[in-house]
């Protein structure tokens, strides 16, 4: 029903910067509502960025104020702004998506994308 594509990992140096992006595709694609998790090695996957009604938007302690969530919903494509970089960023990043009918929940992941923060 829904796939989700994740792109913008790589290799940055601490203090520097990354976007991520994930892209919604598939017959339910428009009505995906999509957050971002990132699992480090050894740890939990954890949410860190999400909206909540309408534009807000929420995030982890570890991340508020460094990192930004936005979306173009013309495009199915949900974004993470990752300013101010350090170490303990390093991880994979998961873009999650959930569609919520009458009750009955779905969720998707996309495959990941390895940030690496690194001098």
């Amino acid at each position: 029903q829904v796939q989700l594509v994740e792109s913008g990992g790589g290799l940055v140096k601490p203090g520097g910067s990354l976007k991520l992006s994930c892209a919604a595709s598939g017959s339910a694609a428009s009505r995906v509502i999509m957050d971002w998790f990132r699992q480090a090695p050894g740890k939990q996957r954890e949410l860190i960025a999400e909206f909540l009604i309408g534009e807000n938007t929420k995030y982890a302690d570890s991340v508020k104020g460094r990192f930004t969530i936005s979306r173009d919903n013309s495009k199915n494509t949900v974004y993470l702004q990752m300013d101010s970089l350090n170490v303990e960023d390093t991880a994979v990043y998961f873009c999650h998506g959930w569609i919520n009918d009458a009750g009955h929940y779905s969720h998707y992941w996309g495959q990941g994308t390895q940030v690496t923060v690194s001098p």
